[in-house]
């Protein structure tokens, strides 16, 4: 693992791809139509939300008093969406901060969190800019976000930077292959259109070996991967082993002082 410091290393570069800004903002109102752009998202929610629970009892909670409950954990979803992932893990007892660099996507999270009477705070910010605030999570998720930012590399060491010593990372998204270009492009924008034209970049995709790489290079350990697979007959989502379209990751930030 690297000896340095949790400031230290911060790039200049941002991570930000403004034209992602832009595409999403311009749909935000749509966040929760279940039949509308992010249907695909609604889709699969059930899931993440298996595999986060899943996740965090396995590497955060495994030795504390209350197994089977993530209650109280502190948690942090960068590029938090509509609050798809916020509002449910709410529900759970979590201690929810949901941040998004798009301020009409943010407003409509706030709007919806609010009508469930759900308390959750929401930031419209990026993650450079968040991360100067020194707050630190048991927990963050990132969900289909990597293949959409600039950078991963100084993405994932900003993460890493609001995460506390034996803080949990759970990551999906999308492995570069040609059956991720054929499901994730081809299929699901322009024959099924379950997604916006142009959603994807298959460039920004990235294989398992080398987000793993990227991780154990900036002091994660114990990396994970999980498949999570479609089922066309059946119209569901499931996890899986096969990770050659989209997967999750999970990795444990063990602290600086392990080195």
């Amino acid at each position: 693992m690297l000896g340095m410091d949790k400031s230290q290393n911060r790039s200049k570069d941002t991570t930000v791809d403004a034209s992602e800004i832009e595409k999403f903002s311009a749909i935000a109102s749509e966040w929760w139509d279940k039949n509308g752009k992010f249907r695909p998202l609604h889709q699969i929610t059930p899931v993440r939300l298996q595999y986060i629970n899943q996740q965090i009892q396995r590497k955060l909670r495994s030795e504390v008093e209350q197994p089977g409950s993530i209650e109280g954990v502190n948690l942090l979803d960068i590029g938090c969406g509509g609050g798809l992932v916020c509002e449910p893990l709410s529900r759970l007892g979590v201690q929810v901060c949901g941040i998004d660099p798009s301020s009409a996507t943010i407003e409509a999270a706030r709007k919806h969190s609010s009508e469930q009477g759900l308390s959750i705070d929401y930031q419209a910010t990026t993650l450079e800019e968040f991360s100067r605030s020194r707050r630190e999570f048991d927990v963050i998720v990132c969900l289909e976000v990597l293949e959409h930012v600039n950078n991963v590399s100084n993405f994932l060491e900003l993460c890493r930077t609001l995460l506390a010593d034996n803080g949990v990372l759970i990551l999906s998204t999308i492995n570069r292959t040609t059956k991720s270009y054929a499901q994730a492009i081809l299929a699901a924008e322009y024959i099924l259109g379950w997604l916006p034209t142009g959603t994807h970049d298959w460039k920004k995709f990235i294989k398992p070996g080398e987000l793993k790489e990227i991780l154990e290079r900036i002091g994660f350990e114990e990396c994970e991967t999980s498949g999570l697979t479609y089922s066309l007959l059946t119209d569901q989502w499931s996890l899986s082993e096969d990770c050659s379209v989209n997967y999750f990751l999970t990795c444990k930030f063990v602290g600086l002082s392990a080195n």
